[in-house]
Order: structure tokens, then C-alpha cells, then sequence
């Protein structure tokens, strides 16, 4: 984005397509892995991604600035649409586990590469078994990088509730992947097989 404040190119961008440009090249990644995340189909992210846009451009000559980052605002309305989604869709949403692009791994041992490769599956499995608002509060906190105030903008919660829904998610996290196989060592770190202290 350019060096003008947000608020500034927002003002901006109500009349002037190259400042709506901007902030659609600064938030369309960020937005379209929060859908694909939460629909699991490229193509049906593609779509939602562009209907938000779509939606923002027409509705950003009446959006004011209350305080709330811009980026809850866009949030909010992807929450709604993803939500209209599978509402008529009549199906949860999932996300294949297959396609999850993994980290790359281009100097480790073989042996690393698989044992890593098999940690983030059942992660991603573990994700997946959560109830939905959990799963989302996940991808908007270390997807995304929002703070709980925002998130609270997102899911029209407060940063309390927030707070100790984040809190409830990691148990029943560690709970899921406890029951893939993966439990906490003596040391305290994450591992496979069970401790001493178990």
C-alpha cells in the first residue's frame, strides 16, 4: 500500500478506483485464505473473494470509520458470506487435507521431512474436529495476525469472550491431537508416545 494513512486512501478509494485498487491488492490474499480456509474448495473461494469485493465496492460510499481496523469491516463481511454459504449448502464446511500447501522442507532428513509432514496433517485433522467458531478464531489469530479486539469485531464478540474462547480452543486442541497419539513429554515439548509424568 502506499505510505498515506488507511483512512486516507479509504476516503480516497469511495471515488477513486485506483485507491480501491490498493486495498484490494493489500487484503484479497489475506481474505480469500480466510474463505478458502473455512469453504475447502478453490473455486467456490474465488467466487466468495470476488462477491466480497464486489459488495465492499458498492457499500464503501456509506462505510464510516468507528475506530474498528478496516480489515474487521472486511472480515465481518466475509464471515457473513462464507456463513450464507453453508447455510445453503445445507453441509459443514471442510478443508482437504491433502491440499494444505506444507512448509517447505528442502534441507531436512527424509525422515524429518515425513515425521513433520505427518505432525501437520493430524494438526490440520485435529483443526478440522473443532466446533466451527473455534476453527475460525484459529485462522483469524495465527492466519491472519488479528488481535482479540479485532477478532471480537469479526465474530461480533467481545475481547473477553474472545479471550476465553482462545483459551477453551487450545485445551480442546491439545485434548484432539492428544487423541491422535501426540502428548506432551517430560520436557513439556509436543511429541508422540506418552512421559513419565503420564
Amino acid at each position: 500500500m502506499s505510505d498515506e494513512p488507511e483512512s486516507t486512501l479509504i476516503e480516497r478509494a469511495k471515488s477513486d478506483p485506483d485507491a480501491f485498487g490498493e486495498l484490494y491488492e493489500h487484503y484479497v490474499d489475506r481474505i480469500y485464505n480466510y474463505i478458502y480456509y473455512r469453504v475447502g474448495n478453490v473455486d467456490e473461494a474465488e467466487e466468495l473473494t470476488s462477491r466480497l469485493f464486489y459488495r465492499v465496492l458498492k457499500a464503501l460510499p456509506r462505510y464510516v470509520d468507528r475506530g474498528a481496523p478496516f480489515a474487521s469491516w472486511l472480515y465481518r463481511i466475509a464471515h457473513n458470506l462464507v456463513a450464507n454459504f453453508h447455510r445453503d449448502q445445507a453441509r459443514r464446511p471442510s478443508v482437504p487435507i491433502d491440499d494444505l500447501p506444507l512448509a517447505s522442507t528442502s534441507r531436512a532428513a527424509p525422515e524429518r521431512v515425513a515425521e513433520r509432514h505427518d505432525t501437520e496433517r493430524t494438526l490440520w485433522q485435529a483443526i478440522n474436529a473443532l466446533h466451527e467458531d473455534r476453527r475460525q478464531l484459529l485462522l483469524l489469530k495465527f492466519g491472519d495476525g488479528l488481535s482479540n479486539a479485532q477478532i471480537g469485531e469479526v465474530l461480533g464478540r467481545t475481547e473477553g469472550a474472545v479471550k476465553s474462547l482462545y483459551h477453551r480452543t487450545l485445551l480442546a486442541l491439545r485434548e484432539e491431537m492428544e487423541q491422535r497419539g501426540y502428548t506432551r513429554g517430560a520436557d513439556g515439548a509436543n511429541g508422540t508416545g506418552t512421559s513419565e509424568e503420564d
